[in-house]
């Protein structure tokens, strides 16, 4: 559902009910005695849920107190539960007027203003019903209303309310599709409810609520996670990026116990290879099977055929930015698929579901050095794309953590693997490193026919994923393609004010001739990069960079209640800039959701190494938040809860039987 904060539906903009890219409602206006209500409040209430709050005009003579309160309670099930309460103290006679309509529109034409004429309705029931081509949109209310006018789009009763009296009204919005050999019955109906949940968007006119729903929920995962600190906005943004990604699970129709997460709400509603994947990798402190879970989907995509194409996960061309053609989400599925098996043993995954998810990962790393032979680069898309640096550094991560994982599970070719990743590093520091007179820094694209846009070095915080090198054997990052001295370089690099804004890392340097503060990958603060650079930063031992960046996004958070959207533009904190709404931003989104509870589990420093015994933990340095404690986590499939206080001391309150702890 999407809407303005006051909570009517005019029909205005994205405004509507939408179950499975259809706008199912476009217009649900509620009249008290013939006018509108007068707005007092409009909230998110958790992921799956909105509510509003209105009361009654006041007429003359009565008073400057409201007799009337409204209160409308939106879910994710695709129920409104409307409530009108008498708060007065005389009784009143109340005509309460719901007015609907719908254009079934799709939501990619309404997303660039293309709406439909309104429908006629029908009376369908105890509510209304329209019908386009094989699609009927209804809306049912209980009680049924003393009057039906279709014509109007009208539904009425005539309530008498006594002192603390209150009457319910509650809707069921609903979309189905005609079996087109029996118009009109409903025999044969193909119910096609999104698979997505809520969302919360801010953007013109103001605030909005988004809330999709799906026919069927998986259960709720990390039931006993919780985050406490100093500073209780950590507490808050590590309970709203649990609920968020629960929000989004769905299970593969192929093996329904299988589970992962939809990119995000509204507009991405559905399973997308990276995004899931990215979301899956961020959220293995809390357990490990939402990741073998869509590391199991995503093996049932896997292209297996004889061929170049043989082992790439599937996936879809996405925009780049002002400098590079689209990239492929496929590739980047296709190199994290190794990483995060390799990684999710790490934490526990059973020896028996790595056995199983082995040979898709073995394709995918046969792929990655099938298209860059030694000595040269991933393109991205492949064969003919270009050469990206943050595919460079995603290829580095998994052949070294595919090599530990082959070695590991007793097959060859991890010795091969590890030359080719020393090769790749090496041709990445000569040409990919760049030392200019304003600083040393990567360039972000290549051409074969050289830099991309004619540019040495734009700046941009995908750079961010040379720092993520990846959790190896003993609970220690992994080797990454940069020099300490070029590690420095590099983290003095994103904290440059032209890509830091004080609320995050932007996609592209506001110096840039071509950054566009709301322009994705041109300029926007995108959170996963920003998630990126802070574990990056902590693993690199530059903790204060790591907290002072993580403070930023916490402030940020702080704008969007905590709920961290994908993406949102910033301007520059220190010259008195906020954080400002995106409109095509997703809340909630996988990773935006994903990457809230990893800022947080990044203030401990966990890193396991469960087929060692080992665990290593090293708490942020500097406590930038005070003491923080995290109950639930889970190694080895036990729970796993620890303390550090402001002070530097840390203290483990509950680990699994045979793990012995070390503290960095």
């Amino acid at each position: 559902m999407v809407s303005a904060e006051h909570g009517q539906m005019n029909g205005e903009g994205m405004e509507g009910f939408y179950y499975a890219g259809r706008r199912v409602i476009s217009r649900c206006r509620i009249l008290l005695g013939g006018k509108e209500p007068l707005p007092l409040h409009g909230r998110m209430v958790g992921a799956r849920q909105a509510r509003f709050t209105a009361t009654a005009p006041t007429t003359v003579g009565t008073g400057p107190d409201p007799e009337i309160l409204l209160d409308r309670l939106r879910s994710a099930d695709g129920t409104e539960r409307i409530t009108v309460h008498n708060t007065g103290r005389r009784p009143l006679r109340l005509p309460f007027e719901l007015h609907l309509g719908t254009d079934l529109a799709e939501i990619a034409a309404i997303a660039v203003g293309r709406t439909g004429e309104e429908l006629p309705a029908s009376v369908h029931g105890s509510g209304l019903s329209w019908s386009a081509g094989s699609l009927r949109a209804t809306v049912a209310a209980d009680p049924q209303p003393g009057t039906s006018w279709a014509r109007l789009g009208l539904l009425r009763w005539d309530w008498e309310l006594a002192p603390g009296a209150q009457r319910t009204v509650v809707l069921r919005t609903d979309l189905a599709r005609m079996d087109p050999g029996r118009p009109g019955s409903r025999k044969g109906e193909d119910k096609t409810k999104s698979k997505g949940r809520g969302k919360t968007r801010k953007g013109a006119p103001g605030p909005v609520s988004v809330i999709t729903s799906r026919p069927a929920r998986p259960p709720r995962l990390w039931r006993g996670a919780d985050a406490n600190a100093d500073d209780r906005r950590i507490a808050a943004l590590f309970r709203a990026g649990l609920d968020d990604a629960n929000a989004l699970l769905l299970s593969d129709p192929a093996a329904p116990s299988d589970l992962h997460l939809a990119a995000g709400a509204p507009w991405r509603c559905a399973f997308a290879p990276a995004e899931s994947l990215r979301a899956a990798r961020l959220l293995l402190p809390l357990g490990t099977r939402l990741a073998a879970g869509t590391l199991r989907t995503l093996a049932r995509s896997q292209l297996t055929a004889p061929g170049p194409e043989e082992g790439r996960l599937p996936g879809s061309l996405r925009h780049s930015g002002p400098y590079a053609p689209p990239s492929c989400s496929g590739t980047e599925a296709t190199l994290l698929f190794p990483a995060v098996l390799a990684e999710a043993r790490r934490w526990g995954l059973p020896e028996c579901e790595i056995e199983q998810l082995l040979p898709a990962a073995e394709r995918c790393l046969n792929w990655m050095v099938g298209v860059a032979p030694r000595g040269g680069f991933v393109p991205d898309p492949a064969p003919d794309g270009p050469h990206r640096c943050e595919v460079q550094a995603s290829a580095h991560r998994a052949a070294l953590l595919g090599a530990e994982l082959l070695d590991a599970c007793g097959r060859g070719g991890g010795a091969e693997l590890r030359e080719w990743a020393q090769e790749l590093g090496r041709c990445f520091r000569n040409e990919f490193w760049v030392e200019e007179k304003t600083g040393a820094g990567p360039v972000m694209v290549r051409t074969r026919g050289g830099v991309s846009g004619g540019t040495l070095a734009h700046s941009g915080a995908a750079a961010a994923e040379l720092l993520d090198t990846g959790l190896a054997g003993g609970g220690r990052p992994a080797t990454g393609m940069l020099t300490a001295e070029q590690t420095e370089q590099l983290c003095r690099h994103l904290r440059n004010p032209a890509l830091d804004s004080g609320w995050g890392l932007r996609s592209l340097g506001r110096d840039d001739p071509r950054h566009n503060p709301f322009g994705h990958r041109g300029g926007v603060v995108r959170v996963q990069e920003s998630v990126a650079a802070v574990a990056g930063f902590a693993a690199a031992g530059h903790g204060g960079e790591a907290g002072s960046l993580l403070r930023g996004l916490l402030d940020a958070a702080s704008s969007f209640g905590l709920r961290l959207p994908d993406m949102y533009a910033a301007q520059q904190r220190a010259d008195g800039g906020v954080p400002l709404p995106h409109p095509a931003a997703c809340r909630p989104a996988a990773v935006a959701a994903a990457g809230a509870v990893h800022l947080v589990t990044t203030l401990v420093g966990v890193r396991p190494d469960v087929p060692a015994g080992t665990v290593s933990v090293r708490p942020l340095s500097e406590a930038p938040f005070g003491a923080v404690r995290i109950a639930g986590l889970r190694i080895a499939g036990r729970p796993f809860s620890i303390r550090a206080s402001g002070a530097g001391e840390t203290e483990v309150e509950e680990v699994a039987d045979g793990l012995r702890v070390t503290l960095d």
